[in-house]
């Protein structure tokens, strides 16, 4: 295939075995696609690139950045804002926000103290009527909250959501009826419920007049040091001439020098000393393996007789390499995410550059708090990219830049068109 290698001949070229190859793209550090026999393809160019990030003596000028475009005259609201990673990165793509809803107290307070012309509305969605924003708003977004999804009944639409806060969301779009909606969500509710649970969210758009479509973004792979994937669903509304447009996902990679060197200095989780003590003995880039056997056991405890879900035990990041999955707590057990040099976990201002925060974008509430808003938060540079995609399928942007996502069909939601779709890199 033109311009591809496969794991053996990527293995060559950079050196390394084909395990670590294997590797850097199970963690999310190479993009592949696969051929008819399953095997995966790498780009040349992706392959060049890990080489010199990888082979570099030294790790170079870091290279963090938060994107910005210029505003335009197209009017957003969001919902279940939390710390405002999506709505400060859209606002940098240049959509202006006219609402915000968020329940959490402290991350209402995150978004006031920050941009204090916005309209934070605080409290439950439930409460909300939009039928005042019907003919006001351009786009409508929002990441609805992973709790366990729920079936009123047989029927398909708003019958089978009614006390989720998809419905909430669902109701949102009835009422103010936006050109253009997207809703982003963990990976995982590709296949919830046997993949039940997205084609009731999807059919429910459908039926009520948009056509959409659904990709899993990298955040790795939109200007973010962090490996995050989020499943975003796009719509149009129907009569509305234009394609769904996704972001190119072929950013290239930042890795955690990029995001915290130089980071300035905050307030920061510490370990307990005997836990400082082991994590001094993981290297950049280990966890718990690397740990002689009489300590893998002391650390883990139970959890050493078990098999599968303890990667994240006793985990050091790497400097030439994004971030992992940032999560609420830096310190706990099963989510290490401890510094590269220095033992101890990241403190939240390196937390807020992983996520691509600005500097000058302070938390509100406790530090444990402030941990949280930023662990849930979308990172600002992918809400960017996905505004400017949303923009340019609204006409204001060149559609050239961006991947065109052909609409589903209700025959799609049953096949497998739309897991094939999803997990598409293009």
């Amino acid at each position: 295939m033109d311009g591809k290698l496969t794991a053996g001949e990527a293995s060559r070229q950079l050196g390394v075995s084909v395990d670590t190859i294997r590797r850097w793209a199970k963690l999310g550090l190479l993009r592949c696609e696969r051929d008819s026999r399953n095997n995966r393809l790498f780009s040349v160019e992706d392959i060049e690139h890990a080489k010199r990030q990888h082979e570099a003596p030294e790790p170079g000028e870091p290279r963090f950045y938060v994107l910005e475009s210029a505003p335009e005259e197209v009017y957003s609201i969001e919902l279940f804002a939390g710390a405002g990673g999506t709505a400060l990165g859209m606002e940098n793509a240049g959509l202006r926000h006219i609402m915000l809803n968020e329940v959490d107290h402290d991350a209402c307070e995150t978004l006031r103290q920050n941009r204090p012309a916005w309209n934070v509305v605080e409290g439950d969605v439930h409460g909300i009527d939009f039928t005042g924003y019907l003919g006001k708003v351009d786009v409508l977004q929002g990441g609805v909250p992973c709790q366990a999804f729920s079936y009123a009944g047989k029927s398909k639409g708003f019958g089978d959501t009614r006390g989720t806060l998809f419905f909430e969301f669902a109701r949102a779009v009835s009422e103010c009826r936006p050109k253009a909606i997207m809703m982003e969500n963990v990976r995982g509710l590709l296949t919830h419920d046997g993949g039940k649970t997205i084609r009731t969210m999807l059919r429910t758009l459908m039926q009520d007049g948009y056509k959409v479509a659904v990709k899993v973004m990298h955040a790795q792979f939109l200007d973010v040091a962090q490996k995050r994937e989020r499943l975003v669903i796009l719509g149009l509304q129907e009569g509305i001439e234009g394609p769904i447009l996704f972001p190119r996902q072929d950013g290239c990679l930042l890795t955690l020098w990029d995001a915290i060197a130089g980071c300035p200095a905050s307030e920061g989780a510490s370990y307990p000393e005997r836990k400082r003590q082991i994590m001094e003995l993981v290297p950049p880039g280990g966890y718990w393996r690397d740990l002689p056997e009489d300590l893998q056991r002391e650390y883990l405890k139970g959890s050493y007789h078990l098999s599968g879900g303890k990667t994240g035990m006793a985990r050091r990041l790497a400097w030439n390499e994004p971030s992992l999955t940032l999560t609420c707590a830096p310190a706990q057990k099963q989510t290490e995410r401890c510094h590269p040099e220095e033992t101890r976990p990241l403190t939240v201002r390196e937390y807020a550059r992983v996520q691509s925060f600005p500097d000058d974008w302070s938390f509100a509430g406790s530090m444990a708090s402030q941990y949280r808003q930023i662990g849930n938060a979308v990172p600002v540079n992918m809400g960017y990219h996905m505004g400017m995609a949303i923009l340019a399928m609204l006409g204001h942007g060149d559609p050239d830049g961006f991947v065109e996502v052909p609409a589903l069909s209700e025959g799609d939601l049953e096949g497998d068109a739309l897991r094939t779709q999803a997990l598409s890199l293009r």
